[in-house]
This record gives structure tokens, sequence and C-alpha cells, in this order.
């Protein structure tokens, strides 16, 4: 009997989503399961780093890494995750672009330290400790993976073979992968495995997207009805999915809710959160400064907006300090 395809899956930094999207695959797991030899899942499955370490490199078919870069550890696990498998897939948005994760980018390491340890609201610390790389009590010495500047996508670590967008993806997706990699039919090294087209291309409300509109002002979703059969954009909420790339089933227009952008960017869009700021900033209403600052009050968080998920690859990187180390520095 021939040996089955070996595959790994590992988290970094994110909440946990992409793993659960391999549940969701429901009675297509069965089928994954069947045909393929899970030879590392540790958030499932009683797998160790040791485990890894003693294969010999290229043994494993394929990983599907989810999550960001941040720390010493997921750095390490990165690299030696490449050098085991033989494809490596930058599974889910954050592994992808960044993420959410990647949003503490607009931050220093100290401010978000100082934050999450000192200033936190809920947080009660009236000594100020913070977490050491290294702590040693009674003669034993316990370790923790240091805490990187700043928070970069996976092929800003490591060299990546496929994307799998998505925040999470959907499981139709991590099936195709799946079918692809079985079959030995897989596209171009780099290729992002899902539909190369707008999200307004399936969006079903395409017909009732605006060719020229002028924006009086933009709704934010929580405080402004949404009529359910009108395009996201012509009621004056700011919606991504021109510069997003379909394969989702406009999941988040059906639940009546703008999409946010998870999917990234298509093949023609090098920057996406700088694509639709151009083309909402060129479609306000207003041309006078304050007329325009008025409508622009309605997006009170323009990074969060529109780099959600891809700040790590934004082409508006933030300033490196002459205190940040030189590695950091370099990327």
């Amino acid at each position: 009997m021939p040996e089955k395809p070996k595959i790994a899956f590992y988290w970094c930094a994110s909440c946990g989503g992409c793993e659960e999207s391999v549940v969701d695959l429901a009675e297509d797991i069965l089928m994954v399961v069947e045909n393929v030899d899970i030879v590392f899942w540790p958030v499932a499955m009683d797998f160790k780093k040791k485990d890894v370490e003693a294969m010999p490199d290229g043994s494993i078919t394929a990983c599907f890494l989810n999550g960001a870069i941040r720390t010493e550890e997921q750095e390490e696990m990165a690299h030696m995750l490449r050098r085991k498998a033989k494809i490596l897939i930058a599974y889910g948005a954050c592994a992808h672009l960044g993420g959410i994760p990647a949003l503490a980018n607009q931050f220093s390491k100290e401010h978000v330290m100082e934050w999450a340890y000192d200033k936190c609201p809920t947080v009660t610390n009236p000594s100020r400790t913070r977490p050491q790389t290294s702590y040693k009590d009674n003669g034993r010495t316990a370790t923790l993976p240091a805490f990187r500047n700043v928070v970069r996508a996976l092929d800003q670590v490591v060299d990546v073979d496929y994307y799998i967008p998505g925040c999470a993806p959907t499981p139709a997706l991590l099936k195709g992968a799946v079918v692809a990699l079985l079959s030995g039919k897989l596209p171009p090294k780099g290729t992002t495995l899902a539909p190369d087209i707008a999200l307004c291309d399936e969006c079903p409300r395409k017909a009732s997207k605006p060719t020229d509109v002028g924006y009086p002002e933009f709704k934010r979703p929580h405080l402004a009805r949404i009529d359910p059969n009108l395009c996201m954009l012509a009621q004056g909420f700011v919606c991504m999915g021109p510069a997003t790339r379909g394969g989702c089933g406009a999941l988040c227009i059906n639940g009546n809710m703008p999409c946010t952008g998870c999917f990234g960017p298509t093949s023609r869009v090098r920057d996406q959160g700088a694509k639709i700021l151009s083309s909402i900033c060129s479609s306000v209403a207003p041309k006078d400064e304050a007329g325009i600052d008025a409508v622009l009050e309605g997006i009170p968080d323009p990074v969060g907006t529109f780099y959600r998920y891809g700040l790590a690859h934004c082409l508006l990187r933030r300033k490196v300090s002459l205190n940040d180390s030189a590695e950091v520095a370099a990327k």
C-alpha cells in the first residue's frame, strides 16, 4: 500500500478560527483523514515539537500554517516547518497578510506592553510586572519566547508556496486545496488558492452597485439600518468588496454586513487598503475641506477599516526608530 501524504497544521498568532475551520469540513474531514496522514496538529492531537524536529527535512508533504509571526517561538516554528515541509501554505488572513494581530504595528513594542500590563483598565498590576524571557527560582529556570517589535505575515519570515485567504478560510477552499494536493494538480508557486475576482462579482447585490456615486456621509453599521437588498456602498457604508478577492460566498453580505476585506486583494491590486481608500476618497461629494472632513468623520478608524487584515503588507510602513533592533529595521 502506498504511503499517504503527510500533512501538518500549526497555529501561530491568531484567534484559533482557522483551526476551527478544519473541523468545519464536517463529514469531508473523513475524506481528509482517510487520504492523508496528519503528523502534526498540536491543537487537536498530542504531538510535540521534538516529534517534528526528528523528522527528515522535506518529509512532510504540506503544512498549513495559520497565524501571524509575533514571537521568537513562532518565528522558530515557521523556519522549522518550512524545512520539514515540501509545501508551506499560509492558511488564513493572519498568515496571508498579518491579519488582526498586525494592527499592533501601529504601536511600538513598549506601548503594547505598557497597555497590556500597566494601563489597561481591567488590569491590576501595582508592581508593574512584565513577562521576562528568563526567570530563575529555586535553582530552576523558566523561559518565555521573546516578543518581537513588529507583527509579520508568514511570507515576511519564510518562503511560502501557496496562500489560502480568509478569516477564517471557508471549508470549500480547504477541501479544494487538499484535493489539489492529493491529485498533484497544483497551480504555479505563489498562487492564492481562491478565485481571482473581486467580491463584487459574486455579491448578490451587485445589480444595485452604483457606477457613479458621491458620498454625502459614511454610516457605521451599528448605528444605521441596512437595507438587505441594496449595495452597501450605495447606502453609504464602507464596504471592502471592490478591493477584495472573492471566493467566500459573500458570507458577510448575506449576513447583512459590509465586507471587511479578509480575503485580501486580487492579483491586480498591489495594496488593498490604498485601493479602496483611493476609490472612496475620490467619491466624496463635498469638495471643500470642511465638508470633506465632515464626511470622513464617519470613518473614525481608517487603519482598522482599510487595513484590518493587511497592515503587515501595507506599502505605508511605520517609521523604525533608532531604538528598534537591526533585525526589525532590516524587515
